[in-house]
């Protein structure tokens, strides 16, 4: 049977991008954690190559600071054009969406929905940052270990796990799961949760290279080429480090000799020095798991949704909010500061988030043609019009127990300032004074419970709720000055005397529009209500 390790709050598998998000979180908020990952290190191909401007906010709130995670400049626009080859004809740039393509109903300059800009840095770059960072808190990593048996009941969870170097077993009893483990979970086979969606889209043989000679035709600004010849249709993505992919189509057996001569009929006339660095045969597919929790089991990312590469980036995204997002409910409930039906909110919230992203997806230019056919396979896609990024980035409502006004007439999602600090969406950015400083409302917060009001006497009912409730949180009093072009009763939907309760993960949970009767308790009962306080 093996040797048993102890116990542990929480074990996470799979350290991708969603656990290792997951683990950060929880590090910060000082919960042991084991990490369990079978590969004995990271993988060397990019995948992922851009990270959103959310994505940055949620790393920020961690302290990955800019000198780790940089953003791009605020003029960065990711270019694609359609090519004989790189270093041949060049035919034209290609509409990045949908409002691109159409001048007549292109939208205007968006405003300034956040402080930071997204990040062109690779997943393969971000990881170890991701990974070093979650060791410094204190997380056990588990390099080369595989999970192979999993039971739970109403106590916790027992997983068995494998060290792939000895080939020891030993187990580990856990209070929760989570399942990072990717779009081929063997935890979510175990559990036999079903997926809905699209389904298989492509498969694709990837080859990761170095050519230092291709450098000037690159630094036309053009970050990813879509290669049109008669005998050839490929993909080729550029990094800022000099590395090119080229996606071929998984059509016949790829072996070195084709590659080779793949790669050079891509690059054209131009004679270059070739360096292959890695290759991968992966299949794109879209689907959505009927549940993301199973008793004390939790899918985060792709175990939980897996998404096509897309130019809204809701692959890997959509993966680190779903360990922001559970990471906190964990946290509350392991700390005895509330019920464990808070970890109900982490299905009710995000499984419909990553249904927008899916059928968003097949909404736009890059899939449209395959509407038709996700209808068919349990999919709400045809039909449904493309919406802002904006919106889908920032702008996407949770309704659970975790929020309260957030009822069923209100759409799932709207761009920022439409939103009008309505609970359940993201807490809206605007310029504060904070002493000398001014900062952005999204860089004061840091993981707790936030009050927000322009109204000073609030401090003092925040500390007596504290103190009632045990909870740690963190007032913050607005003061903006003359000049700035979004006010903060505009922003969050509030009176001057009004307030609004952030949770840990950013989303406001609960607004006091207007002050009318008790303020103190009105917010303890809200707090009560969004915590699932357990008194």
């Amino acid at each position: 049977m093996g040797s048993y390790t102890g116990d542990t709050p929480v074990v996470i598998v799979g350290a991708g991008l969603a656990g290792l998000t997951t683990a950060l979180a929880l590090g910060t908020y000082g919960i042991q954690t084991v990490l369990i990952e079978r590969r004995s290190e990271s993988s060397q191909h990019p995948r992922a190559d851009g990270f959103t401007a959310r994505t940055v906010e949620i790393f920020r709130s961690f302290g990955i600071g800019p000198d780790i995670l940089p953003e791009t400049a605020p003029s960065f626009k990711t270019q694609r054009t359609r090519v004989m080859s790189l270093t041949g004809q060049w035919f034209e740039e290609l509409a990045w969406n949908d409002q691109e393509k159409n001048e007549d109903t292109a939208i205007p300059k968006q405003p300034e929905w956040s402080p930071y800009q997204g990040s062109s840095t690779p997943q393969d770059q971000v990881e170890p940052i991701l990974m070093q960072r979650v060791i410094d808190l204190g997380v056990d990593v588990r390099m080369g270990h595989e999970l192979v048996g999993l039971a739970q009941n109403d106590k916790g969870v027992t997983v068995t796990i494998k060290n792939s170097k000895d080939g020891a077993v030993y187990f580990i009893k856990s209070s929760y799961l989570v399942a990072a483990d990717g779009h081929r979970s063997a935890i979510r086979e175990t559990l036999a949760i079903p997926r809905k969606g699209h389904g298989p889209v492509n498969s694709v043989q990837s080859v990761l290279f170095r050519a230092p000679e291709l450098s000037p035709y690159l630094k036309k600004g053009f970050k990813q080429f879509t290669i049109d010849q008669p005998d050839l249709k490929a993909f080729m993505i550029a990094y800022q480090d000099e590395r090119l992919v080229l996606h071929l189509p998984n059509d016949r057996v790829w072996n070195d000799e084709l590659i080779q001569k793949a790669i050079l009929q891509s690059i054209g006339p131009e004679k270059v020095t070739l360096e292959v660095l890695a290759t991968s045969r992966w299949d794109m597919s879209a689907w959505i798991a009927d549940e993301f929790s199973r008793g004390r089991v939790f899918l985060v990312g792709d175990a939980a949704h897996s998404l096509p590469p897309n130019r809204g980036g809701y692959g890997a995204n959509t993966g680190i909010a779903d360990g922001h997002n559970l990471a906190w409910k964990l946290a509350q409930v392991l700390q005895g500061v509330s019920d464990d039906r808070l970890l109900s909110s982490y299905q009710a919230e995000r499984l419909p988030v990553a249904w927008l992203r899916h059928d968003q997806i097949f909404a736009r230019s890059d899939y449209k043609t395959l509407q038709r056919e996700a209808s068919t396979s349990g999919s709400s896609a045809l039909g449904q019009s493309a919406l802002p990024d904006a919106a889908v980035e920032f702008g996407q409502i949770y309704r659970s127990s975790g929020v309260i006004g957030a009822d069923e007439s209100l759409p799932e999602a709207l761009t920022p300032d439409l939103w009008k600090g309505q609970p359940g969406t993201r807490l809206p950015h605007c310029w504060i004074e904070l002493g000398e400083e001014s900062l952005s409302t999204l860089q004061l917060h840091s993981g707790d419970w936030v009050v927000l009001s322009e109204d000073p006497e609030w401090a003092g009912i925040v500390k007596q709720v504290q103190a009632n409730l045990g909870v740690q949180a963190q007032f913050i009093h607005v003061q903006q000055s003359e000049d700035v072009s979004i006010r903060f009763s505009d922003a969050f939907g509030v009176s001057q005397r009004g307030c609004s309760l952030v949770r840990p993960d950013g989303h406001i949970a609960w607004k006091l529009a207007e002050v009318d009767g008790d303020p103190k308790a009105a917010l303890e009962e809200a707090w009560k209500t969004v915590s699932c306080y357990k008194g």
